[in-house]
């Protein structure tokens, strides 16, 4: 069942990929894929290309997908080690969700972090005391490891 859910996924999302956003199969492997967000415009993220790590259970759709992020970034709700603090990748997590929904949940989180909610708490405090240091420590990283 997870390796069919899987396929009609990656049929599904070559038809209709959200934007800034692309994902597919790391070589043959269907239980691993690599996806990119690209920083959305307008944002200190903007012209940045991030790559992440999707690892399916073997009984996925029914638990989430492993999803982390392989480029580093500065963000509140993602630890330097790229997991994400998102919780439809946990405990809000249902089989209806597909990769291409995850994946504009997380491309939400670019434009509104949550720092109630800090996986990076250095980046939760700058971006809610000093909002335009934070923008700039963003575009730092994003230049340094996105571009």
């Amino acid at each position: 069942m997870a390796l069919k859910r899987i396929h009609k996924e990656l049929v599904d999302f070559g038809k209709e990929p959200p934007v800034l956003c692309n994902a597919g199969p790391v070589g043959e492997d269907l239980w691993n894929w690599q996806a990119t967000i690209t920083g959305p415009p307008n944002s200190p993220y903007q012209g940045g290309v991030f790559y992440l790590n999707i690892n399916f259970p073997q009984d996925y759709p029914f638990k989430p997908p492993q999803i982390s992020f392989k480029t580093p970034i500065y963000h509140p709700n993602i630890s330097n080690e790229g997991s994400i603090c998102l919780d439809i990748l946990t405990h809000k997590w249902t089989p209806a969700l597909t990769i291409p929904k995850v994946l504009l949940s997380i491309c939400s989180l670019f434009d509104d972090p949550n720092p109630k909610s800090p996986l990076n708490r250095e980046a939760a405090d700058l971006y809610v005391r000093d909002r335009a240091a934070y923008n700039v420590k963003v575009r730092e990283w994003t230049q340094k490891y996105a571009m």
